[in-house]
C-alpha cells in the first residue's frame, strides 16, 4: 500500500499543483469575495485529483515513450511501472469523483459543460482513441486547456460578469499555456519520434516550435496590456520566459536534450512568475 501511494504521489506531480488549484481559488475568490466551502472543495479537487487523473492518465499511455526518454523522473514525471497502471486509472477516478458530484450539485448547468469539457480534456489529452498529444497543434492548445479551464470554470460557477478586460486575461493565459506545452514538447523531439509520438514539435521541428512559443509568450504579454488595472503589469512577467526560451530559436532536432535546461529554469520561473501574480491580485483586491 505505502509503495502504492508514492507511486500516485509521483504521478500527480506534486511540484504543478498549484498550477490548476491557483486559478480556480484565485478567480473564485476574486469574484465572490469570500471563502466558502465551494472554494474550499474545489481547490482541493484541482490541487490533487486533478492533477492525479491528468498526469496519471498521461504516464500510464505514454508509458512506451517514457521508457525511452532521459529526462523522466521526479518533478518531470516518472515512468510508471505496469503493475501501477490499472490502479493509476481507478484512483484517478474514484478521487475525482466525490469532488465532481458536489461541484454538480452547488453549480449551474453550465458549469457542469465547462467542468465536463474540462475533464473530457483531461482524459483524451492522452486517452484512446482521440488522444490529442499527438494531434500536433491540438496537443498544445488541449494542454492550455488544462490550466486555464479551472479559471473559467471558477468564474462561470461564481456567476462573474463576463467583460473584455477579463476575457483579455483568460486570453493571455491560454497563449501562456499554448507556449509552456510548445516549448516543453521541443525537448522530447527525438523520444518522441523513437515511440512514434507525433507532437507539435516532432512536426514542426525544433526551430520553428521554440519560435512559435516566443510567438505565443509575446502575444499573451501583448494581449493582457488589455485587462483591468493593474493587469497591464502582467505582461512584464512575460520577459523572463522569452529570455530563457529566446537561446533555443536556432536549435536543431538532434540537439533537442539541451532544451530540458531551459525547460527546467521553465519550472522555476513558474514560481517567480506566481509571486509576481500573486502581487498583482492583492493589489486588485485593494483597488477593486
Amino acid at each position: 500500500m505505502t509503495g502504492t501511494l508514492r507511486q500516485l504521489l509521483l504521478a500527480s506531480r506534486p511540484v504543478s499543483w498549484i498550477n490548476t488549484a491557483y486559478p480556480f481559488a484565485a478567480a473564485y475568490l476574486l469574484t465572490t469575495r469570500e471563502i466558502d466551502v465551494t472554494l474550499v472543495v474545489g481547490t482541493l479537487f484541482f490541487l490533487v485529483p486533478y492533477n492525479l487523473a491528468m498526469y496519471g492518465i498521461n504516464d500510464v499511455f505514454d508509458y512506451e515513450s517514457d521508457l525511452r526518454n532521459p529526462r523522466k523522473g521526479g518533478a518531470q514525471g516518472s515512468v510508471l511501472d505496469r503493475r501501477f497502471h490499472r490502479v493509476t486509472l481507478w484512483a484517478s477516478a474514484i478521487a475525482s469523483l466525490p469532488f465532481v458530484v458536489f461541484l454538480a450539485v452547488v453549480g449551474s448547468p453550465l458549469s457542469w459543460l465547462v467542468l465536463a469539457l474540462s475533464l473530457f480534456f483531461v482524459v483524451f489529452y492522452s486517452a484512446p482513441p482521440l488522444r490529442l498529444k499527438e494531434r500536433p497543434v491540438a496537443d498544445s492548445i488541449t494542454s492550455s486547456i488544462h490550466f486555464f479551464s479551472p479559471a473559467v470554470y471558477a468564474l462561470v460557477l461564481a456567476d462573474a460578469t463576463w467583460t473584455w478586460p477579463l476575457v483579455a486575461v483568460i486570453a493571455a493565459f491560454a497563449l501562456w499555456g499554448v507556449a509552456s506545452h510548445a516549448f516543453g514538447a521541443v525537448q522530447d523531439i527525438v523520444a518522441d519520434r523513437e515511440a512514434g509520438i507525433a507532437s507539435i514539435a516532432t512536426v514542426l521541428g525544433a526551430r520553428p516550435t521554440v519560435r512559435l512559443a516566443l510567438g505565443c509568450y509575446a502575444a499573451a504579454g501583448l494581449v493582457v496590456l488589455g485587462a483591468a488595472w493593474p493587469g497591464p503589469f502582467a505582461a512584464l512577467l512575460v520577459i523572463p520566459y522569452l529570455v530563457a526560451v529566446w537561446p533555443y530559436r536556432h536549435l536543431a532536432d538532434e540537439d533537442c536534450a539541451e532544451a530540458t535546461t531551459g525547460w527546467r529554469r521553465f519550472l522555476w520561473i513558474n514560481q517567480l512568475t506566481g509571486f509576481g501574480v500573486t502581487l498583482l491580485l492583492i493589489w486588485w483586491w485593494f483597488v477593486a
